[in-house]
């Protein structure tokens, strides 16, 4: 069995001071926000969303070198929409809640690319291992509320 996973790592509404000071800490709104994923199983790709996770944002724009973004998922609320695979993504061929039951993501730099684009560079720990990975984002701040997009492609293959 192949098996690949992609993480859309959050669309996020956020509510906050906008500029007030440097890093301002972001709000997120959960009841508008959505943290996915997608994955591939036996050849069909699939979509679902972790519908428990706490986000920690301290950004600001003008201040990236003391910007920090930190997420923290809870394996066990993954859903899909489909029992079957819902009953089986908390077991050990997929997420292992039991041996590791949160995912995490911690920033150590975000840079700008140019207009609302930007990456997070940091740690996803995701069973156990530690992993550098790089998260494009877009960011639109109007007033005190932002909206922020971003997408990371993990490839994690077992054969079986």
């Amino acid at each position: 069995m192949m098996i690949a996973r992609t993480l859309a790592l959050p669309l996020f509404l956020l509510a906050g001071p906008a500029l007030a000071a440097p890093s301002p800490q972001w709000t997120v709104d959960t009841t508008k926000s959505t943290l996915g994923f997608s994955g591939t199983q036996t050849g069909a790709r699939f979509t679902g969303r972790f519908n428990r996770y706490k986000a920690a944002i301290a950004f600001d724009p003008d201040h990236l070198e003391a910007s920090r973004i930190t997420v923290a998922i809870d394996l066990g609320s993954a859903a899909t929409g489909d029992t079957q695979r819902d009953t089986a993504l908390p077991g050990k061929d997929w997420f292992d809640i039991a041996h590791f039951p949160e995912a995490r993501f911690a920033s150590t730099a975000i840079q700008r690319k140019g207009g609302s684009a930007y990456v997070a560079i940091g740690n996803l720990t995701l069973h156990g291992v530690t992993r550098a990975v790089a998260l494009p984002f877009t960011l639109v701040i109007r007033g005190d509320t932002a909206h922020a997009k971003g997408h990371v492609q993990l490839e994690t293959r077992k054969n079986r």
